[in-house]
């Protein structure tokens, strides 16, 4: 006779009621501390407290066309700030950025007044020339190693004697000649240099074309493979290229970028003053490169947006006009400048540990 055993059903022990139990792993930080790990969201609230403080003890800056010309002010280093900023997290510096601009007009100028021709011949002309300043620097530091700050210095100084002993050779002056009656003047400056009206407030076209840039690298930044690339990069090459990033192609297209925004500013230069003084834009890089490191861009790469630089360049704005219209001496500016680029990057530091923190 078999005797047949039939096991016990598994008794099943329902979970305990009560908090669940994580460790330091999977723990959630603190919604703020997430929030404020994000690169812009610290030079939002430095924006706001700037706009404030100002707003408090600058009356003039309530009237709406003091606004527009804070805006202005803050599109023509914001324009330029986007490009740096994606170089930086790239992983690469761009010393050469300031002069580019004036190297820029100064080629539009010359070859258009010079030569006799529609000034839309040296626009298209001028674009060629940063572009290929651009691609100079990238591929200069790509083929041989040396660290961007060392190729793009270099670069400086060379632009730098270049636009003043070329526009003397040329023009025999520092300046180049006055191009506002030449043909496809009028159509140039409807696109670089013109002005609209909102509420009975002139806005330079600049601000439009700043925040249209910004919506355009955001976009490239979060939703395309090119984006990846810019992080990937930036964070660790040798690592990007071994997943299969093209990081020569990403350098070099990132310079280039630069050498697109220093075209633009150029030409609004242009357009704007009818002439060009080639011995300006030394030192405007270094105003370029704190806007995009006070927008939450490392100094180390990897890291960053393109929302942060808007805000850093309008906090520029808004001290360099809001001194003015608060009566101060100007020569305060580059004190608030220093101040605002420290305490960025200590926030940036702190951004940093809290965002790789676990």
């Amino acid at each position: 006779m078999s005797v047949t055993q039939q096991a016990a059903p598994a008794v099943t022990t329902p979970p305990a009621s009560g908090p669940r139990q994580t460790d330091g792993r999977t723990a959630r930080r603190p919604l703020a501390l997430r929030l404020l790990a994000r690169p812009e969201v610290g030079v939002f609230l430095g924006a706001v407290a700037v706009y404030v403080f100002f707003l408090v003890s600058a009356p003039p800056v309530r009237d709406g066309s003091s606004m527009a010309n804070i805006l202005y002010q803050s599109s023509t280093i914001g324009i330029m700030a986007l490009p740096v900023a994606l170089l930086m997290i790239g992983g690469e510096f761009d010393l050469s950025a300031g002069v580019a601009v004036i190297t820029s007009a100064l080629t539009a100028s010359m070859l258009a007044y010079q030569l006799s021709m529609n000034v839309w011949v040296g626009v298209i002309v001028a674009l060629i020339v940063s572009l290929a300043v651009g691609f100079f620097n990238g591929w200069v530091m790509v083929r041989t190693g040396l660290p961007s700050f060392l190729v793009t210095l270099g670069t400086f100084l060379i632009l730098q004697g270049v636009n003043l002993a070329v526009t003397k050779l040329i023009t025999g002056n520092v300046a180049t000649d006055d191009i506002s009656s030449m043909d496809g003047f009028e159509q140039a400056r409807k696109v670089f240099a013109s002005s609209f009206e909102v509420g009975g407030v002139q806005v330079k076209i600049t601000v439009v074309w700043w925040l249209v840039f910004a919506a355009l690298a955001t976009w490239v930044l979060l939703r395309t493979k090119y984006g990846n690339w810019i992080f990937a990069v930036g964070g660790n090459k040798e690592s990007a290229r071994a997943v299969g990033v093209p990081v020569t192609f990403t350098k070099i297209s990132l310079f280039m970028l630069v050498g697109f925004g220093a075209w633009f500013v150029g030409m609004h230069q242009l357009f704007t003053f009818n002439t060009v003084q080639s011995g300006e834009g030394v030192g405007q890089e270094l105003i370029y490169i704190a806007a995009a490191v006070i927008g939450g861009c490392l100094l180390t790469g990897g890291h960053g947006s393109a929302i942060g630089p808007v805000f850093g360049a309008f906090m520029f704005g808004m001290v360099q006009q809001g001194i003015v219209y608060a009566g101060w001496n100007p020569d305060w500016f580059k004190a608030f400048l220093g101040v605002m680029l420290l305490g960025a990057t200590l926030i940036n530091l702190w951004v940093s540990r809290t965002a790789t923190r676990r």
